[in-house]
């Protein structure tokens, strides 16, 4: 399996500016395959849309390569965009934040920031927790049915004290995220910390992210929670709107409304 994926790097990188265009036999050559291999790989490539094959029966880089580019310049521009906002956030409390994303039932923090006088919280970047018993899972749950079905399939097991295992008062907690608008993990997983989270969405309304912010339940839960709370949400509009999304003015007063601190 690994030799296969290597030689499918290869013969990617065996198209340039100078030989866009290459036939089986040539890139067999270069590479010092068999044409037989060489012919199984670029035809699996090119199901996958990563080689097409012109009139000529030659290859070309396909479109679906542009579609991994356009992803990660995505993301590359997402992260210059948010740091700072986050950076923000940490230099103001207590804590340490993250930028979650869902995959298949989990939230998989992407960025992750603390402050200099943060407890040491057991995270790291790239680390995944089920979605449904962290802050910044449930920002993302409460506004995608989707991603709430797919993690209910997977199960809800017990990940800390409060961890909530049940189907009917997740979704009641998450009703009250939309209400509010942020989330809250009240020691439900195994960090045995209270953290707030926002959703963060694109330029097309997709809720895509989530910001949080986490700490020791005693200074989370303090006179700073009523900050704590607006500055997440703040910051998770400001990445937003770094993204183009345009909250509808008229929303506004309502969100302000909708947002409570109790």
């Amino acid at each position: 399996m690994i030799a296969s994926v290597r030689r499918a790097c290869a013969i990617i990188s065996c198209f340039t500016s100078d030989e866009p265009v290459m036939g089986n036999a040539e890139i067999a050559e270069k590479l010092g395959l068999s044409r037989s291999t060489t012919h199984h790989l670029i035809t699996t490539l090119c199901n996958e849309g990563v080689l097409m094959r012109d009139a000529d029966r030659k290859y070309r880089l396909g479109w679906k390569l542009l579609e991994w580019n356009n992803s990660v310049m995505f993301q590359q521009e997402f992260y210059n965009r948010a740091m700072p906002l986050v950076k923000e956030l940490t230099n103001r409390f207590k804590g340490t934040a993250h930028i979650g994303m869902f995959d298949q039932g989990d939230v998989v923090f992407v960025l992750r920031i603390s402050s200099e006088d943060a407890d040491s919280v057991p995270t790291y970047l790239g680390a995944r927790k089920p979605a449904y018993c962290t802050s910044a899972g449930k920002a993302l749950l409460a506004y995608n049915d989707a991603y709430l079905q797919e993690t209910i399939d997977k199960g809800l097991s017990q990940q800390g004290p409060n961890t909530i295992t049940d189907i009917r008062i997740l979704k009641k907690d998450l009703g009250t995220v939309r209400q509010q608008g942020y989330s809250v993990s009240n020691n439900e997983n195994d960090t045995c910390t209270y953290a707030i989270a926002a959703p963060i969405m694109s330029y097309s309304g997709e809720t895509i992210a989530s910001v949080n912010l986490v700490g020791p339940t005693g200074y989370m839960k303090s006179l700073h929670r009523r900050h704590i709370i607006q500055s997440v949400v703040n910051t998770a509009k400001a990445i937003s709107r770094e993204l183009g999304y345009i909250e509808v003015k008229s929303s506004d007063k309502e969100y302000s409304n909708k947002l409570k601190y109790s």
